[in-house]
């Protein structure tokens, strides 16, 4: 298969991590014989200081004109500490979602049995924890318009979402639901978001349309209580931007590090894959971030499409390295391990094998054919 892929490196560890995945890419060209090709661009800060545009058009241009695009992370310590700034980083992520239409983030919360260890909770709490979450990505209050009174003391942001963006995303996460566990659980604050009540119409409606999906509605409150005493009740989340975001961030304490998730933004017409973690400005250029939730992002990206042999073939590495101990600190606090040896460990062990280890992200909804 041929594939143009977009490369985003961003900020922070970004371009560290990345270069990982990329390199677990590349062996997969070389042992199953496809043909990649790869085109970097600029975002976040680092196209702030090259350019004064989070996303600059060149690089919206080259998304556009690509296949998929990887993404590395985004945002800087310059702009975090500094409330007083007009234009962030994460402006460009956000502007990018939108002009590319990226309305379904998926985001998979799965462990690695070697890793049932290393979590802060107890190992019979998440044994089997399998579930994935659908967040609404282009719509809600972090798109709403946003107001600053003259004199700087009141500020709001508003909330607002249609039927349409709702129904469409809606549908994603119940075709994902019927080919999983046939449960779909919506997390929203109806007791007092107009919004939320909205959400409820629009899913019980369509629900009525995947009769075999068992439907349920938990307050956003209770349900990230919910996920930290007994994560193995879920099977398929749907949510709100916002909440999406907390609740999938809340998630990665499961696996015991934010450096072990992958996500793909889905739309229509593109796709893009990026770890869960963010730009953890103070370890860039130090060689201790995890690559792995980049590595799996690339797994996400070849499920895509239908390269699911090949996605193996890295699971299967990964989980090579994880068992070998093998990885950075966050997992092993006495490894002598960095990022780049982690990732040459795995893209080295990829290979065309038999191997009956299954770990993979098959299942949720990432095919071409699920997307409406």
């Amino acid at each position: 298969m041929n594939l143009n892929i977009t490369l985003l490196p961003g900020d922070g560890i970004g371009p560290e991590v990345l270069a990982q995945a990329v390199k677990c890419l590349r062996a997969v060209e070389e042992t199953f014989n496809h043909n990649f090709s790869y085109i970097e661009a600029s975002i976040g800060a680092v196209a702030m200081d090259q350019t004064g545009s989070p996303l600059p058009e060149e690089t919206l241009e080259i998304c556009k004109a690509s296949d998929a695009i990887l993404f590395g992370t985004i945002g800087t310590l310059k702009y975090d500490d500094n409330p007083y700034a007009k234009v962030r980083p994460e402006q460009g992520l956000l502007q990018l979602r939108k002009e590319l239409n990226l309305f379904s983030s998926i985001r998979p919360v799965k462990i690695f049995p070697t890793l049932l260890e290393k979590s802060p909770l107890k190992k019979e709490i998440i044994l089997g924890t399998d579930f994935v979450i659908y967040r609404e990505l282009t719509g809600g209050i972090y798109f709403g318009e946003k107001k600053l009174s003259a004199d700087g003391t009141v500020a709001s942001d508003l909330c607002e979402y249609s039927e349409k963006e709702i129904s469409r995303i809606t549908h994603l996460a119940f075709k994902a639901a019927k080919n999983r566990m046939q449960k779909l659980t919506v997390v929203d604050k109806a007791n007092v978001l107009e919004t939320s009540r909205l959400w409820r119409r629009v899913v019980s409606k369509i629900g009525e349309s995947y009769p075999e999906v068992a439907l349920e509605f938990l307050l956003a409150d209770n349900a990230a209580m919910q996920i930290m005493l007994n994560p193995k009740q879920f099977d398929v989340i749907l949510t709100d931007n916002l909440f999406g975001d907390i609740l999938s961030d809340q998630s990665s304490a499961i696996c015991g590090s934010k450096g072990l998730l992958p996500s793909a933004s889905i739309g229509n017409d593109y796709a893009m894959f990026e770890p869960f973690h963010g730009s953890f400005t103070q370890a860039k250029g130090k060689n201790i971030a995890n690559p792995i939730a980049s590595i799996l992002s690339a797994v996400m990206l070849l499920n895509h499409f239908g390269l699911n042999e090949e996605a193996q073939a890295i699971i299967v590495a990964v989980d090579k390295a994880l068992r070998k101990n093998i990885s950075t600190k966050d997992i092993n606090p006495s490894s002598t391990y960095g990022t780049s040896q982690v990732g040459d460990f795995i893209s080295q062990n990829i290979i065309d094998s038999e191997d009956d280890f299954n770990f993979n992200y098959e299942n949720i909804g990432l095919g071409k054919s699920t997307i409406i």
